[in-house]
């Protein structure tokens, strides 16, 4: 049997019953390291689970994953993954080799980003579809992404988005010459991420458009959602680009039309009160 079990979003103690009773029967139990990371790091969550992990990055995932078919074939083999483990689309991949193979699978799901998201006030049926940022370099700075929050905000809708992470990555250099040398970690933070969107926003007032989102945008910080630590501030987009929240992960969130009693919430975050006092820069049902 192979379990894909989700781990949540804070620590060690954020995975289910359910899930740690399947840990605990596995023969083999592989950590995924690369779409998310815990507050907590890979040792603690051997003492709690009284497992030994095996950390599994990308490029083990989709290159090797067959090995660890294979193991689940003989014996119970866990797959966990921070937060829920349909989060990424690389596990559907993995569900579906499975069946191809006759393996029994079993999800055992656990809170993700995505619904967790809702502890900033804002109504998770008014979200649009999700969008990912990421990290622009000198040569390619994609706005797609900005079309679909646009999209979103046309419609009245909030947009989460999801920051970029890098990890195990390698230089273009390196890739070319075949060395296995990889980059630091880096995450996205939400200052970057505003700062990106308001690039975009001055490249379409430059292309003679005039942005549905602008400077004055109310958007919402978070950063490490489900841990102790975490934090939520919320202002304009503007003010996302200065905002200090700390230590990965963090998501952004730009509004649609929001309910009297989201607005109310966001509030209660506000990095500037008179943030929401400017008629012209909020959407109210």
């Amino acid at each position: 049997m192979l379990y894909l079990v989700g781990l949540g979003l804070g620590d060690a103690k954020d995975i289910t019953v359910k899930g740690l009773e399947a840990v605990r029967r596995c023969r083999r139990v592989y950590l995924e390291a690369y779409t998310s990371v815990l507050t907590v790091g890979k040792e603690a969550l051997e003492e709690f689970y009284g497992k030994e992990l095996i950390l599994a990055d990308r490029e083990m995932v989709e290159q090797e994953a067959d090995t660890l078919l294979k193991e689940a074939d003989v014996c119970d083999v866990a797959f966990l993954v921070v937060g829920d483990p349909f989060g990424a689309t690389t596990h559907s991949d993995l569900v579906l080799r499975a069946v191809k193979l006759g393996i029994p699978y079993k999800v055992i799901h656990n809170a993700s980003i995505m619904n967790a998201v809702g502890c900033c006030g804002l109504q998770l049926y008014n979200f649009g579809e999700t969008v990912s940022i990421v990290f622009w370099t000198d040569t390619w700075k994609p706005e797609s992404f900005f079309d679909k929050i646009v999209k979103n905000r046309q419609n009245g809708m909030h947009t989460l988005c999801l920051l970029d992470i890098k990890v195990k990555e390698q230089s273009l250099e390196n890739l070319m010459k075949g060395r296995k040398i990889y980059e630091p970690p880096r995450y996205m933070s939400v200052n970057q991420a505003a700062e990106q969107l308001l690039a975009i926003v001055q490249n379409r007032r430059l292309q003679g458009e005039k942005p549905e989102i602008t400077e004055n945008t109310i958007c919402v910080g978070l950063a490490r959602v489900g841990a102790l630590d975490e934090k939520i501030a919320s202002g304009t987009l503007q003010q996302m680009s200065t905002v200090e929240l700390g230590a990965p992960l963090h998501s952004l969130i730009v509004t649609g039309t929001m309910h009297p009693l989201e607005l109310e919430m966001l509030k209660l975050f506000s990095v500037d009160s008179s943030s929401f006092e400017n008629n012209a820069c909020q959407r109210t049902t």
